[in-house]
């Protein structure tokens, strides 16, 4: 099985990679393959609505959001970190995950996903509830462990003494591992459930 890791941080090795990182451990104790994709320092532009993935199946802009859709669609569950800007998250992750999201057309239904906030003191629940959004509109079931799923720490050494931290993030990915094995089974005995076909309507008619 796969777990993609996104660092959304604009530090490689941070407080943010520190909870990741922690979770990496756990993942790879299981037997799982991992891979932390670091997307935080990047330079992402945000969607602006051209309609290139509707007729390509990929973003018109060909950075890494295109490389981390081929990543996004052969794991089995993805782990979004990210700092905690403004009782946000940063704004370059947001850029990639709203491109990122929308221009990919496979099937999400039954990837596991989980997010992960990191901050010096506050904002953290809700970043953690921003992130969780991309989850839930597609079908994606949502890991959770003992609390949030937070970190404190200013930069990595102080994360490392976050001893509720590091153990919130220890179970979230052990829950993770459980959920994703388990759905594993499920398809292989009952398949994917069945969808509806979309109903989609408007306010304004």
């Amino acid at each position: 099985m796969k777990v993609l890791l996104i660092n959304g941080s604009p530090h490689a090795k941070g407080s943010t990679y520190t909870a990741l990182h922690e979770m990496e451990q756990v993942f790879a104790g299981e037997g799982m393959e991992t891979e932390i994709l670091h997307i935080g320092n990047q330079d992402i532009r945000g969607c602006v609505a051209c309609g290139f993935c509707g007729g390509h199946g990929r973003c018109a802009f060909n950075d890494v959001v295109n490389e981390a859709a081929q990543k996004f669609e052969a794991c089995d569950g993805l782990v979004v970190g990210s700092p905690v800007y403004y009782a946000s998250a940063n704004a370059t992750l947001v850029a990639f995950l709203d491109r990122l999201f929308y221009s990919t057309h496979f099937d999400k239904t039954m990837k596991v996903g989980a997010a992960v906030a990191s901050a010096r003191r506050g904002g953290l629940s809700a970043t953690f509830d921003e992130l969780n959004k991309y989850f839930t509109i597609c079908g994606m079931p949502v890991a959770s462990g003992q609390y949030w799923n937070s970190i404190h720490g200013n930069n990595a050494d102080e994360a490392a003494q976050d001893a509720e931290g590091l153990q919130i993030m220890r179970t979230l990915a052990v829950n993770m591992a459980f959920l994703m094995q388990s759905i594993a089974l499920g398809k292989e005995r009952y398949g994917l459930p069945e969808k509806e076909t979309a109903c989609r309507t408007n306010f304004i008619r």
